[in-house]
């Protein structure tokens, strides 16, 4: 029985959005902030603009012509194959190294109920597989059982962040917010705070990547992106404000749990406990959403002939079996290759060569959106083209604010993947059925 694929609505896309939008960094950024005081909210407020910026374009690109692989599919279509396998290329590996990291930190914050699992790296990268193959085996059970963990978890991660910021700002103490004297001149410290914030915000594009999926994808696919991303930046900054307006900036800055202090200080230890809990949860929802990206995205390229064949297989339950494997055999790779590095160091490796795929696919989508409607009958207001242009600006800055050795690392990425074009566009033999009116 061919199981039917339109199976996401409205609030199953809106969950894949903010619950891969807020994922682990969050619960730790409080604390990386702590010297800048309230010029750290300056600079959430800047990443979250961007972050809209980003979600109008990828809300006009949907809305014009929604494509299953979203940054992918525009970049193929507005710059060619090409542009569009490169951009494929690097965003594909980069979330199938996120992934990894991920599991990673998912693995991290379960320590606090298990020490033993940060004090044995093994242990602790067998509990990060764990988490892998477990939600890799949910996604392949069906589309369907994948959005209900999705929406469940992301549920459970953002009531009690909801709950933390209404309690935290009701006893707000502006006078923490005073930067330190190590925090600079304000530009300074607001740019080094925009640059902290900007990767909280990875993840705006994810309901335009399953779109065969998703039913009246021209109306849920903007919808779900827009409001994905505003729900997400004004948690962000909610939660961030009372944490900050709670806990002094010198205990903050040393602070390993951020949110859990927090909760310690307004409830006693068992909320310390439960937000622990929490960040947990946090992660395990985040890794459920990018790994049902690392099926998907793969898929929508290889039905266009970028990629081998064998990514395009599906299963009886219409999911990509194939191309899900595939990923999760890569992710464990990247764990087990890194394990002796203990959980934090093995995190931070693994994003380093994670963090710019995503952000070299909006650097294309924010120019997409431009080629796209000036190709269209109508011409687009000078207001979208404006937006656009915000989109790529952010974009730049979050390449800039990345720094050499990712954007080196990433460059490596890029070239490595040249080889495997060639190959297929010389054999010419890959390309499976390409979506309605998709470029050919």
């Amino acid at each position: 029985m061919q199981v039917s694929k339109r199976q996401i609505g409205l609030v199953t896309a809106t969950a894949l959005v903010l619950g891969n939008m807020i994922g682990s960094g969050v619960f730790l950024l409080p604390a990386s902030l702590a010297p800048y005081g309230g010029y750290s909210l300056v600079g959430w407020a800047i990443s979250a603009i961007g972050a809209l910026l980003m979600a109008s374009v990828f809300y006009r690109l949907a809305q014009r012509a929604p494509r299953a692989g979203g940054p992918y599919a525009y970049s193929r279509e507005a710059f060619g194959d090409c542009v569009g396998f490169l951009v494929g290329w690097c965003y594909w590996v980069s979330i199938v190294g996120a992934n990894a990291a991920i599991a990673v930190a998912f693995a991290s914050y379960l320590s606090t109920y298990i020490p033993l699992i940060g004090s044995s790296p093994l242990l602790g990268a067998l509990t990060a597989l764990a988490a892998i193959w477990t939600l890799t085996a949910v996604n392949i059970a069906g589309i369907r059982n994948a959005g209900v963990v999705q929406v469940t978890t992301t549920i459970l991660k953002v009531l009690p962040l909801l709950v933390l910021a209404v309690f935290g700002l009701a006893h707000f103490n502006p006078q923490l917010l005073v930067p330190g004297p190590q925090s600079g001149p304000p530009m300074h410290a607001i740019s080094l705070c925009v640059t902290a914030t900007l990767f909280a915000f990875l993840g705006v594009e994810c309901a335009t990547i399953p779109a065969n999926h998703v039913r009246d994808p021209e109306k849920t696919i903007p919808r779900a992106t827009l409001l994905g991303a505003l729900i997400a930046a004004l948690v962000y900054i909610a939660c961030t404000a009372a944490v900050l307006g709670l806990i002094p900036a010198a205990q903050l800055a040393h602070s390993n749990a951020p949110f859990a202090d927090a909760g310690r200080l307004l409830w006693g230890d068992w909320a310390a406990w439960l937000i622990a809990g929490v960040a947990a949860i946090s992660c395990f929802g985040a890794l459920n959403g990018w790994i049902m990206i690392a099926g998907q995205y793969p898929h929508a390229i290889a039905r266009d002939g970028l990629l081998p064949r064998f990514f395009a297989g599906e299963c009886r339950r219409g999911t990509p079996a194939q191309a899900l494997l595939f990923a999760a055999a890569f992710s464990s790779l990247l764990v087990l290759a890194n394990y002796t590095r203990g959980l934090v160091a093995m995190f931070t490796f693994i994003v380093l060569l994670s963090t710019l795929g995503c952000v070299i696919a909006y650097l294309f989508c924010a120019m997409a959106d431009i080629v796209l409607a000036r190709r269209a009958a109508s011409p687009a207001p000078w207001r979208n083209l404006v937006l656009a242009c915000g989109g790529f600006a952010f974009s730049v800055l979050a390449v800039i604010g990345a720094g050499q050795e990712a954007v080196y690392w990433n460059f490596i990425l890029l070239i490595t993947g040249i080889p495997l074009y060639v190959w297929l566009a010389r054999s010419g033999k890959n390309a499976a059925t390409p979506e309605p009116g998709a470029p050919r």
